[in-house]
């Protein structure tokens, strides 16, 4: 296994350790694709869905994912969606369903209502959240069918409130894998479009003639998805612009190599992914290290995991754990995983991570399928300054002002002065106006 260990107690380490964080907020979202300018292709497709709608998107669709659709066939029948649903294997939908629980159960626990106003007099100030009309979900059908981010989008969405809500996922080979159909099913969501990539994104965005648009899109997915989010931002609400996934752990001498190696190769499995350990122990780096020699060739995709490994991966040795927090810190990572003889201590020391992982028991996948936090989390550093998905990310906030007349006249001139010195007569007028008239 070609993964680097770096020491940070030199020159060399320290800007190695600069070079991985720089790398990973790069991001390397057109892997495979570096001889397109993806930015020119997303901008040639958008430009094409909002031209001609329903038959640009079903031409795209059918050239790039061997299918032939239609503007007719756009839309997946109810009837398909029930017959799949009904199809699907009754252990899978037990376990959705235990899962979708989970989520929800969460989701509500940390759903934002309304607080009670602010009085002061007769002013009252307030906000009102309400759920946005709609929303789109976009779930990948490339490499890899991910059921649970259908979960951990949809069921935030429906906790918010959200009665409308779309998913778009391609059709390979002809139809929308069965299992996303099934989930739609199972879910309660009678609107799926057979329409993937760019398209997809662009089509919910701007709206076709068959694709109502939607005021939030979600979901993961490849280079044009991800393109194609951020050129439609502005126009469409977007989660992310999402990279690699990625995990960072914190361990130091207590925690079991065999155990760190897994979850590193845990991550690098997405392809592409990164694993990024963080210790001051050197013997515990060098035991990681072998334990990953050892594990790797048990995977399906060991190939990838090791290419993504030493592409995108390393293992710090630090002087001491104090430094070690300094780096998670530094590179806010998507994952984070605390594993010390302090595992709170230590996490009192860090302020940025999408999601956190404390303890020997807690390994990542707990948080991708099954515990309740949504595992769609901001990666590339963007930590530090966005949050996970959730219920809350599909509500929209309004000031609420209300005033009497005393309240108006006793503010009147404070707020005629604050215009008047900004040259907006106008503005001053429109209070001036109200105590006159009183």
């Amino acid at each position: 296994m070609d993964i680097a260990i770096i020491k940070t107690d030199c020159p060399e380490g320290a800007a190695a350790v600069c070079a991985l964080r720089d790398v990973l907020r790069k991001g390397d979202l057109t892997a495979g694709v570096e001889t397109m300018d993806v930015r020119k292709v997303v901008r040639e497709i958008i430009d094409y869905v909002e031209a001609l709608g329903d038959v640009a998107a079903a031409e795209i669709t059918s050239r790039l994912d061997n299918a032939d659709i239609t503007p007719d066939t756009i839309r997946v029948p109810r009837e398909l969606i029930t017959e799949a649903h009904s199809a699907a294997d009754d252990e899978f939908l037990q376990l959705v369903r235990r899962v979708s629980s989970n989520i929800r159960e969460y989701q509500e626990s940390i759903l934002i209502t309304d607080p009670q106003p602010l009085r002061r007099g007769g002013r009252t100030l307030g906000v009102r959240y309400t759920p946005m009309a709609r929303a789109g979900v976009y779930v990948p059908g490339g490499k890899a069918i991910y059921p649970s981010t259908v979960l951990m989008t949809i069921v935030p969405a429906q906790v918010a409130g959200i009665e409308q809500i779309a998913i778009a996922s391609p059709p390979t080979g002809g139809e929308i894998n069965r299992m996303v159909l099934a989930l739609a099913g199972e879910l309660g969501i009678a609107e799926v479009y057979r329409l993937g990539g760019a398209v997809a994104i662009a089509a919910m965005a701007l709206g076709t003639e068959t694709v109502v648009p939607v005021d939030k899109i979600v979901g993961p997915g490849n280079a044009f998805v991800a393109e194609a989010k951020r050129q439609l931002f502005g126009r469409v609400g977007i989660d992310s612009v999402a990279g690699p996934s990625e995990v960072l752990i914190v361990a130091d001498q207590t925690a079991r190599a065999d155990y760190l190696a897994a979850d590193m190769l845990a991550q690098v499995e997405h392809n592409p992914g990164s694993a990024i350990l963080v210790t001051p122990s050197g013997e515990l780096a060098e035991a990681v290290r072998g334990e990953l020699d050892e594990q790797l060739p048990t995977l399906e995709r060991s190939d990838a995991a090791r290419v993504c490994l030493e592409a995108y991966g390393g293992i710090i040795v630090t002087a001491d754990l104090d430094e070690a927090c300094r780096i998670a810190n530094d590179f806010a990572t998507e994952h984070l995983q605390i594993i010390t003889a302090d595992d709170r201590g230590a996490l009192a020391k860090i302020r940025n991570a999408g999601a956190v992982f404390l303890g020997p028991c807690t390994p990542v996948p707990l948080g991708d399928y099954y515990a309740g936090p949504s595992h769609v989390l901001p990666t590339g550093g963007t930590a530090k300054f966005s949050s996970p998905l959730s219920c809350n990310d599909f509500l929209t906030a309004a000031s609420v002002l209300s005033y009497d007349a005393e309240s108006l006249d006793s503010d009147a001139a404070d707020v005629i002065d604050f215009a008047t010195r900004e040259g907006l007569t106008a503005h001053a007028n429109a209070v001036r106006i109200r105590t006159q008239n009183e």
